[in-house]
Order: C-alpha cells, then structure tokens, then sequence
C-alpha cells in the first residue's frame, strides 16, 4: 500500500511538471513556427515524427522531481519549486540534444534523436530554443511571491551549473582520442557535465523552500554524489545495458570508443598484448567489428571493469543517502530516498 501511494505522489508531481513544462512554450504560435515548435515537442515526447500529438518515452524526469521534493522536505510544500523544475528538465533536454550531435548518437529513448531525423542545423536550433525555454521558465518564478533575494539566487545558482556542466561537456570532448585519462580526471568530468545540474536541481527546489546556507551546502553534497552515481550507472549501462530496456545500440559506448569510467578501468588494468590491443582498437579509425567488441568486452570481463564499475555506482549512491540522513525528515524526505534507492541498479 505504501508503495502505491507513493506511486501515485510521484505521478501528482509528474503530471504537475509536464503542465508546467508545457506553458513556457507557445500554445498557438504562427503556422511558419509550428514545426520548430514540434521538433522541440517531438523531442520531449509529446509529439511523434510526424510532428502529430503523442505521449511516448519522454525520459524519467528525475531532476525536476528532485526540485519539488527539496523544496518540500525545506519547506512542506513542492508546488512553489515548479517553475524551477521546468526550468531544469528544459535545460537537461537542452543538453541532450546538443550531446546527440557531438557524440553522433542516432538514437534517443528508443527513437530518432532530432538531428538524425531534421539534420544538424536545425538540431542546434532546437537546442539553443530549449536553452532560452529553461531561462523563462525560471524567470516565472518572479511572478510566485519569491523574495527578491531568493530569486536572484537562484538565477546565479542556475547560470552557475550552466557554466559547469559546458565545462564538463569541453572536458568530456577533449577525452576524444586521449588514453590517458586517469579516473581522477574522469571524476572531475562528470562532477560538471552531470553533477552540476542534480546539484542545481536541489539547491534550486531547497532554496524556494527557505532552506538555511547550511542545508543548501548539504544539498549540494547530496545531489553531486547522486550525479556520480548516476554517471556511473549510465556508463555501465553504456556497455553492458539491454538495448531494449536502454533505447541504445549494444555496447553502444564501445561502437563510439567513449571513455567512460569501463574503459578508463580496462585500460588502466590492462597489460603487455592486452593492453596493445585495447590501444590499437581505440586508436583505430574504422568502425569496430562485432569480433573486436567481443574481444574488449572480455578483456573488461577479465580486468573486473564489469564489477568495479557497478561498485562505484553503489559507493556514490550509498554517499547520497547518507548526505540526504543529514537533511529534515518527514513524508517528503522518505519520498525522496525511495526515489534515489530506486535509481540504483536501474536498467535504463
């Protein structure tokens, strides 16, 4: 029963974030403008290829359910976070469609991404609109009865992860070729390309609840080491996920020689004529052959890159709960740690 109730508390909060999401765009924009509309709509889910309505995969929405449930253990209440929560699953969508073209990723969510289906150019465009959406849609928070102190905050909190999570894009780029990236290095990619916006998400949801300088650095620890945990699951998903279940190509990390924390371990336990060939594979300019991805995925096998990665993942996640312990309790917190338990181990 409790797991039913809580059930429904998240779909209350879902359907709240979707009707949000849906007033910062246009209801009725010129018919020239229509279809720029739609691919942003296709892309959130809310439209199909054919630009017509529909309700498909539109991701998990994590981080907007994030803010409104900071908002509610800080204050009691979730519905005054929304305009915040809008505001960073446009960003995260943003982000997505921007990091489809750069890693040349044919599909998301099982479908089409938007520059497969309507060409790079236009793709860039729709990006840029969702940027611009997610920076309105905040600035409804003005109108939500927030100090003038607050929401200024918030703006700088919000422009801030902005920043960060470019710089952990350039990071994650620079990767490209390199075989020398240390997990240190890989850690610090993925705290700003990642970590950035989990962290903005909640400090954004607790600082519209009032929450004390204190709390918001707590919070701060909270959603960075979920971020990780997150990070590092979708890598180990990159590589060993169901594509039915993920929406991905199989090993679809390796196909694109991303260097996510599974080959940053395999390369860096790697050794003599195993390592030569991890190198000559990464290094290569042809795509890889499925012989060849079975070869690495058993040199990962042989290296416990399978098992490191999986124990990274419950690290950051058991750090999480113990950040979050640390914050009020109540109905709202226990909601939320269902949420982050829920999240490890997932399968897409």
């Amino acid at each position: 029963m409790k797991r039913q109730r809580g059930s429904e508390q998240f779909q209350e909060r879902l359907a709240a974030i979707e009707s949000e999401m849906g007033l910062c765009l246009p209801a009725d924009p010129p018919a020239r403008l229509q279809p720029f509309y739609g691919m942003i709509e296709y892309h959130l889910g809310w439209r199909d290829a054919a630009l017509r309505p529909v309700r498909e995969n539109t991701g998990k929405r994590l981080r907007p359910l994030l803010s409104l449930l900071a908002c509610e253990v800080s204050s009691g209440l979730w519905r005054p976070a929304l305009p915040a929560a809008a505001a960073v699953e446009l960003l995260h969508n943003f982000t997505l469609i921007h990091d489809d073209i750069e890693d040349n990723s044919p599909l998301r969510r099982g479908r089409p991404t938007v520059w497969n289906l309507w060409g790079i150019p236009q793709a860039i465009n729709v990006g840029d609109g969702l940027f611009v959406l997610a920076r309105t849609a905040l600035l409804r928070l003005r109108s939500s009865g927030l100090a003038n102190e607050a929401f200024l905050e918030a703006l700088e909190v919000f422009d801030q992860a902005i920043l960060r999570i470019c710089e952990g894009q350039y990071l994650d780029l620079s990767f490209e070729g390199r075989l020398d990236v240390d997990e240190t290095s890989y850690g610090a990619m993925i705290s700003a390309k990642t970590g950035a916006l989990l962290v903005a998400a909640v400090q954004l949801g607790a600082l519209i609840g009032g929450a004390t300088a204190a709390s918001l650095e707590t919070w701060r620890r909270f959603g960075l080491a979920l971020g990780l945990a997150f990070q590092v699951q979708d890598d180990w998903l990159g590589v060993w996920g169901n594509p039915v279940l993920t929406g991905k190509p199989a090993a679809a990390d390796l196909h694109g020689r991303k260097l996510g924390l599974p080959l940053v371990h395999a390369l860096g336990q790697a050794t003599g004529a195993a390592r030569e060939f991890l190198v000559q594979r990464l290094r290569g300019r042809e795509p890889l052959s499925e012989e060849d991805i079975a070869a690495i995925l058993q040199m990962m096998e042989d290296a416990g890159s399978r098992d490191y990665v999986q124990q990274q993942a419950a690290c950051y996640h058991r750090q999480s709960l113990e950040f979050l312990a640390q914050l009020p309790e109540g109905p709202a917190r226990s909601l939320l740690e269902r949420l982050v338990e829920s999240l490890l181990g997932r399968s897409s």
